[in-house]
């Protein structure tokens, strides 16, 4: 694949992904890289993935193209290169298995270097669950050309075949004459390092399933001793000699524009920067609470001009009233007319926060007309385009470096923390650290989008659905087309005018679109008189859907379970597919109707995403799902007002505690004969209507919201 190729894919998945970047419009070179790797080889692979992950989106699909970078120090040191990054999701352990697999090293033997934007290849957005089918293969492909190379070379000294010659723990060894060269030895040579300037063949073998050494075993990862002492610096740890804490000024309502401000008050304070750039105003002090004075001094004196804004009661009639080119009809109206049963319903998805442990936060430092940011995105490369072009630089005068960090589930997209360090240290002249709190991350990050969903179904004569029609008014088209075979079936995202900053959240919109798919299907199953499990299968031809459905239905006894009537107590289950991965879970609840809670006792999951290349990680990362699942379906919600947050911290907005976790039970199939694809999202999105459903079977009130609103009205018991 060519360079044009890589950027229009790259191009296709930031699409995919909601970018709601912020306009600012404002009146490391090779030997940067040589010195801070050392000396040794380079290697750079420019490949296809293997054929794995398949999206709905505007790429038609087609397998990314990305690049990766090996490089063989002269001490010995083994360091990839990758512009994905670390929110603890596991990248790092995963990639270094990827690339110790194939240079026959043990895992501790590699170091990471993850990015940083003026020393490792674009490898596009850390989001889509595309790392590990897009972006392990090229590692993987670069690490197993570099032990080729190395292996024909010592063969080619030693004057045998390269079939005669072996490697083991970063060792080239010809056993016949016990003669071996280690990786830093032929690192050394002249000649090794001009082969290391060819390309990666895209056909280069790579290590079967089967031989499989590392990758498939649940290695920890690499820094987790610095994680768990404190040791690690996050982006929010990070000091420069002369640092400043910078502060800036948020509007009181969305959509009021500043009309006036007197920053005398803050000029008036010793050692106090103050910045007015058109609508840019901000401060910079040697502390946090000297910056946090003097922005107070300055608001006080501010004078805005407001804008109408709904509010989250009025939210989904907001929706419905500017969906873009009106609500579609059902096209199947024929189908309809002759229908044994016709079945309408409509499910409401509030906004919810990303809710990151760490808030935005950046060090910006400027020198010699260079800009350096530390900061913590899912974007690198997206925040390097922002910085350069609100302050007019060529690429190779930025550069962003990412720590790992804490958290983003698709909220860290865009540089607004960025852009206003780099302002702020821009005017002080001195290195600036700007940390959001959480209040400002509740209110001017972005949402997980809103959702109004219609679903309109028909059953035959049989009780099978003989048409379908879906459509999802804002949240998006991820996961909207029915895995069920229907004979006719259109499935539709209608655009709206959202009143809150939209962007990418854990599986998209696939979570609101799974939810009422899978809720409605309970409803048809009741009208068709049929078991919600036998519903499903009797309309699915999907065998790796099917598969994980059944086994976790065996796992959790559905059959037994279901059948057994106890007061306020049910199960439910639903299933689904997204990003080439698929899952099912089924779920118990206790109810208590007059106090209004529910209690989720046990989720029992089973998920599937092609072989398994690090098992205890993507157990990790389907529990984080299912507990993260569980805030959205049972409590979380953003409520707003007069163009104000009105629950901007957690003492207002509940995420799941320790005393909702339910017991739970996950069951990973593995697929060694499938390419492997993304574990960290999927694993979501069958989380609400199973429980949805479950409350269902234990009162009989049908769930048509996220989060569920009790006590439901009358009309939903049936």
């Amino acid at each position: 694949m060519n360079e044009h190729q890589i950027a229009q894919d790259l191009e296709a998945l930031a699409a995919e992904e909601l970018l709601e970047r912020r306009r600012y419009e404002f009146a490391l070179n090779r030997r940067d890289f040589v010195q801070m790797l050392g000396a040794g080889l380079l290697i750079t692979a420019s490949a296809a993935p293997a054929e794995a992950q398949r999206r709905g989106s505007r790429s038609g699909g087609q397998p990314r193209n990305v690049a990766a970078r090996i490089h063989l120090g002269q001490d010995g040191a083994i360091t990839v290169l990758t512009g994905k990054i670390e929110m603890g999701q596991g990248a790092r352990a995963e990639l270094s298995q990827a690339a110790a697999e194939e240079l026959r090293v043990p895992v501790d033997r590699i170091q990471m270097l993850m990015g940083d934007t003026s020393l490792v290849p674009d490898d596009g957005i850390t989001a889509g669950s595309r790392t590990t089918p897009a972006t392990v293969p090229v590692v993987r492909q670069a690490a197993a050309a570099a032990r080729h190379l190395l292996t024909e070379f010592a063969a080619q000294q030693w004057g045998v075949e390269p079939s005669a010659v072996e490697v083991r723990a970063g060792q080239v060894t010809h056993a016949a004459s016990q003669r071996s060269l280690s990786y830093a030895e032929l690192a050394r040579s002249e000649d090794v390092a001009k082969l290391f300037q060819q390309a990666v063949p895209a056909e280069v073998a790579l290590t079967a399933v089967t031989e499989w050494k590392v990758l498939g075993s649940s290695v920890p990862r690499p820094n987790r001793r610095d994680l768990v002492t404190g040791a690690h610096k996050f982006p929010s740890d990070v000091i420069r000699p002369g640092m400043l804490y910078g502060k800036f000024l948020r509007p009181p309502a969305y959509g009021a524009t500043l009309a006036a401000i007197d920053l005398a008050p803050a000029r008036a304070m010793p050692d106090v920067v103050v910045v007015q750039d058109g609508p840019f105003v901000g401060v910079a002090a040697p502390t946090t609470h000297r910056a946090r004075q003097a922005l107070e001094a300055i608001a006080a004196t501010a004078r805005w001009d407001g804008a109408p804004h709904p509010s989250s009661r009025e939210l989904f009639q907001h929706l419905r009233q500017h969906a873009q080119g009106g609500v579609p009809a059902n096209p199947f109206p024929d189908e309809l007319a002759r229908a044994k049963q016709v079945l309408r319903q409509t499910y409401q998805v509030a906004y919810v926060q990303h809710a990151p442990l760490e808030p935005r936060v950046a060090v910006a430092e400027w020198q010699d007309g260079k800009l350096t940011v530390w900061t913590g995105t899912q974007n690198p490369f997206g925040y390097h385009g922002e910085l350069a072009r609100a302050f007019r630089l060529s690429n190779d005068q930025v550069r962003v470096i990412v720590p790992d960090f804490g958290s983003g589930f698709g909220g860290k997209h865009t540089g607004e923390a960025a852009v206003e360090a780099a302002r702020l240290a821009q005017a002080a002249r001195r290195p600036v650290s700007l940390r959001w709190t959480r209040e400002e991350e509740f209110t001017w990050a972005c949402f997980r989008p809103a959702a109004l969903i219609d679903v309109e179904a028909s059953l035959d004569e049989r009780g099978a659905i003989s048409s379908w029609h879906f459509v999802n008014i804002n949240s998006g088209p991820a996961a909207i087309d029915t895995p069920y075979r229907v004979p006719q079936a259109r499935s539709r995202f209608v655009g709206s005018d959202a009143p809150l900053r939209q962007s990418s959240y854990r599986a998209l919109a696939a979570t609101a679109n799974n939810f009422a798919r899978e809720a409605f299907l309970d409803e048809l199953a009741a009208a068709a008189g049929a078991d919600p499990l036998d519903f499903r299968l009797a309309h699915l031809d999907n065998e790796r859907l099917r598969a994980v459905l059944e086994a976790a239905a065996a796992r959790f006894s559905w059959r037994q379970r279901v059948q057994q009537r106890q007061a306020d107590v049910g199960v439910g289950l639903a299933c689904g597919t997204e990003k080439g991965s698929y899952v099912a879970a089924c779920v118990e609840v206790a109810v208590d109707q007059a106090g209004g809670r529910i209690e989720v006792r046990r989720v029992c999951e089973v998920f599937e995403c092609g072989a398994v290349l690090n098992p205890s990680n993507l157990r990790t990362q389907v529990m984080a799902c299912i507990l993260m699942g569980l805030g959205p379906a049972l409590h979380e919600e953003i409520r707003f007002e007069n163009g104000k947050i009105l629950n901007a911290n957690f003492d207002d907005y509940q995420v799941p505690r320790f005393r909702d976790t339910p017991e739970l039970e996950i069951h990973l199939l593995n697929r060694p004969d499938l390419p492997s694809v993304g574990g960290g999202e999927t694993p979501i999105i069958a989380v609400a209507p199973a429980l949805a459903n479950a409350v269902f079977h234990a009162t009989g009130v049908r769930i048509r919201s996220m989060p569920i609103r009790w006590p439901a009205v009358a009309e939903t018991r049936t």
